[in-house]
């Protein structure tokens, strides 16, 4: 089965995370859940981090941006990777100190 532009940006994240020990998971919305969500809610650190993935520079669905705002707000980091800025979402982590160096 071929992989969407947005699983490749999913498979690239979940790669930097792992290598670097950082706890993950994809939530499931609809029925119980909750829409809007992001894609992948980690725990890194301490600190709760959101990940929305876009790809084809693609931006987050009004829903998607408010749920990103309401968890900053509420004290997370929730953040959008674009398949065109992957590559920094590492670097991100680190000067965050999210991540030390890679497990």
């Amino acid at each position: 089965m071929a992989m969407t532009p947005e699983g490749k940006v999913k498979k690239k994240v979940v790669d930097i995370l792992k290598k670097h020990g950082v706890y993950y998971f994809f939530p499931v919305s609809g029925g119980y859940g909750k829409s809007g969500v992001p894609d992948i809610v980690c725990c890194a650190r301490g600190r709760f981090l959101a990940v929305e993935c876009k790809a084809n520079g693609g931006n987050p669905t009004a829903l998607q941006a408010r749920e990103l705002e309401r968890i900053n707000d509420a004290g997370g980091i929730a953040v959008v990777v674009r398949d065109t800025d992957v590559d920094l979402f590492e670097k991100f982590l680190k000067d965050a100190l999210l991540i030390g160096e890679a497990k």
